[in-house]
Order: C-alpha cells, then structure tokens, then sequence
C-alpha cells in the first residue's frame, strides 16, 4: 500500500506543478491513494475554491485537507457541506461547516483510509484544544478495525506541537504529517513503533519566494517601504513537495517513508 501526501499548494504555480507532475508521480510510484493540504490554492494564495477542488479531484487526489485559511473564500463555507473529501480543522469550533476527519476507500477499493485534519494551537486562529481532540479522534479512526491505515495532517506553526502529536500516534496512525510552514524538514523518518513522520513536508509552489509569496514585495513589507502591496503568492516554477508512505498491509503501519521534492528551485 502506497499513500501520496503533498503539502500546501501555493497559487497558480503550485497547481501548475500539480497538474504537470501528479498523474506521473501517481503511475510511477503505483500509488493507492493521494493527499493533498489546499487551503492556499487559490490564485491570491488563501483558501479554495470548489472549481480548484474539482480539478484536483479530477487529476487524482483523493482527500483534500486544509487549516487556517479554509473559509477565505465565501463559497467554501457552502459545497464544503457537500464534499466530503474537502477536509477542514476537526478541532475548529463546534458547529463548524464541514467535516475534519472521514473514512474513505483506496482506488481499488481494497482498503478503508481514515485521514484527520488537525490545527495546531499555538500561533494560530482560535480552536479547540487539539490534543483532546486528537485523543477523541483516536478512538474513532481505528487501525485493524473500521480502517486499514490511518493519515494526520497537522496545520500547525511550531515544531514541539507537531512532535508531540507524532509521537502521540506513534503505532496507532501510519502516518503523521505536518503542514503550513511550506519549508520541508530534515527530519523524515518511521518513529519507534511504526508512524511515518516529518514536522513539515512543505509546498507545491515557487520557491523563489517567501514561503510562496512575492519575494520582492514580502521585503518590502519586512523593511516598512511604503510601496509594498498586500501580499500575493509568487508565479515562478513550482516545485511539488510531499512524501510517499510505504505501509504494511497487515498492520496499517508505516514500513517506509520518503520524500518527494521534484521540479522548480527546490527540486532534488
């Protein structure tokens, strides 16, 4: 079993990557299902739009998650109710539009795949408390029982909140995957008992940037200058950034992780 993760797709440029690379990465690799974080694919780089959801879907993706942006798009409040593979936080407040977790099928249909959206609380919009959410969630989403493997996405803005959440699902997820930052860390790797992990799996987008944005305009912001804009997402070549789960068909957990870093400034 093979599971896709890709990080934040950036703008234009990250789903310019995406449609050029995807269907290839999906081929080559064989894999059974696809992932991918979308809540700054819109052109100006905050939230998704259903048209955007829609292409991704078509190209191969099978669940779309998010994080803080996801209602920065007025439409997203309404078909999101409707699609149920357009993921948001679990732990926005209750009542929220939407789903944070689901249980979905691989592309043969062979195996269940639960995949839980999660947002960090430190740095980031208010939520509920993540970690008892993610104890509450854990309970639900069960490897060898209504699941054969299980994904987390972690929207999360500093590192120790995405560790401790790792290693919080360490042997009980077969992944645990951390986004927002678009900088991709050093740190893959299958923890003790047999989660795949890394902190920050990073972008599809331009690299040539400010983790996305403009990098002109984003000092001009930094040094106060007076002509600096709003921000908005840079357009060169995008690099697509992820990485590929290898997981035990038996146990659910993770026998192999690597990294995807392909095209643009970033590529490997």
């Amino acid at each position: 079993m093979k599971i896709l993760i890709l990080g934040d797709v950036m703008g234009s440029s990250g789903r310019k990557a995406l449609k050029k690379n995807l269907t290839k990465i999906i081929s080559s690799n064989k894999i059974d299902f696809s992932i991918v974080n979308g809540e700054n694919a819109a052109d100006d780089g905050k939230g998704i739009t259903k048209n955007i959801a829609e292409e991704f879907f078509s190209q191969g993706i099978d669940v779309i998650t998010s994080g803080n942006h996801i209602w920065d798009k007025d439409e997203t409040l309404n078909f999101i109710e409707k699609e149920n593979r357009l993921l948001r936080p679990a732990n926005l407040a209750e009542g929220s539009p939407g789903k944070g977790f689901g249980i979905f099928n691989s592309k043969n249909n062979r195996f269940k795949i639960g995949v839980i959206n999660l947002m960090g609380n430190v740095y980031m919009r208010k939520t509920d408390d993540v970690f008892k959410v993610a104890q509450e969630l854990s309970k639900k989403i069960v490897l060898g029982d209504n699941v054969d493997f299980s994904v987390v996405d972690f929207h999360g803005e500093i590192t120790s909140e995405k560790m401790a959440i790792g290693h919080f699902f360490d042997g009980i997820s077969t992944c645990v995957v951390g986004t927002h930052t678009h900088v991709p860390t050093a740190d893959t790797r299958v923890l003790e008992r047999g989660t795949a992990y890394q902190t920050d799996i990073g972008m599809c987008g331009d690299y040539n940037s400010v983790i996305g944005m403009n990098k002109e305009n984003s000092l001009k912001r930094f040094f106060k200058d007076k002509n600096a804009v709003k921000h908005y997402p840079s357009e060169g070549e995008g690099t697509l950034s992820g990485v590929i789960v290898e997981a035990n068909e038996q146990t659910g957990l993770a026998k192999n992780v690597s990294r995807v870093i392909i095209g643009g400034s970033l590529k490997i």
